[in-house]
């Protein structure tokens, strides 16, 4: 299973579940996530969620390059918010399907109507750092670190384009335009994560707040997450994401025009390799 559900009282675990590849996410862990968090929502004795990585890492983004990796396949499972991608040609298979898979899924689950707390530890990268900024907080452990570095790839950032919200405008590009590995420190500093908390307590304190977090009234809740994400949005987020997002695209077809594919030959190794060489704030 590439993601596993699990509930503590009024707290749903969801864990992504490919260790094994520093979880990667390929569209089967996309949908899985998305039915989990269904669940969740659906449960009435659910009032917080957390989402969490299985073994040393939470996320190393996207994935483009494993033995899983399923860009052709079309799963029963889907939100619907565009034709579907498979068998399309060039820019309308990718743009359909990141569409769906990321900006599409981030923005369902950024408005779901319950908090969510991601647990992060060690790497969060890239799509990583989607998964996690889509959560309402967000508590680190002291080995965690952040990066966005598909900049390499001649790319404006990943498709969930929250950085200048996030971070900043001025931490955002100092964060895009090095594509270093930024520690947690750096980014509790920056207001990217709520807390850090040694490794060995990362899951004790994440539930313990969960579940301070679950005493209020989940109406309550839902509607302050709501006011919340709709100040966020009349401060340019949404909007913002739409103009990047079409950025975002443009590079994409820019690479496969200029280059040998889409992602200016890069893999996953050489944007791992890059980032650790570039490792300036305590990252590991």
């Amino acid at each position: 299973m590439t993601v596993t559900y699990q509930r503590k009282g009024p707290v749903a675990i969801v864990t992504m579940n490919r260790p094994e590849y520093r979880n990667a996410q390929n569209s089967e862990m996309t949908y899985a996530l998305d039915a989990a968090f269904a669940r969740a929502v659906d449960d009435d004795e659910v009032k917080v969620i957390v989402l969490a990585g299985a073994g040393k890492h939470f996320s190393a983004g996207h994935d483009i390059g494993t033995p899983g990796r399923d860009v052709d396949v079309a799963y029963d499972r889907r939100a619907v918010m565009w034709w579907t991608h498979v068998d399309k040609p060039g820019g309308d298979q990718r743009y359909a399907r990141e569409l769906e898979v990321y900006l599409g899924m981030c923005r369902r689950w950024r408005e779901i109507p319950k908090p969510a707390i991601a647990m992060v530890q060690g790497a969060c990268i890239a799509g990583g750092l989607m998964l996690a900024w889509v959560c309402d907080l967000i508590v680190a452990s002291d080995d965690a670190f952040f990066s966005d570095p598909v900049v390499r790839m001649g790319i404006p950032g990943v498709e969930y384009f929250a950085h200048p919200w996030v971070l900043g405008p001025r931490a955002a590009k100092e964060f895009l335009f090095t594509g270093e590995r930024f520690s947690a420190e750096w980014a509790l500093e920056h207001g990217m994560v709520n807390r850090v908390v040694p490794r060995s307590s990362l899951e004790e304190s994440t539930l313990a707040l969960a579940n301070r977090i679950a005493d209020m009234p989940r109406f309550g809740l839902a509607l302050t997450k709501r006011a919340v994400n709709q100040a966020e949005d009349q401060m340019g987020l949404r909007a913002g994401m739409d103009s990047v997002f079409g950025l975002h695209h443009f590079a994409h077809s820019h690479n496969a025009e200029v280059g040998e594919d889409s992602l200016a030959g890069m893999d996953a190794r050489a944007m791992r390799d890059a980032a650790a060489s570039r490792d300036a704030t305590g990252g590991s």
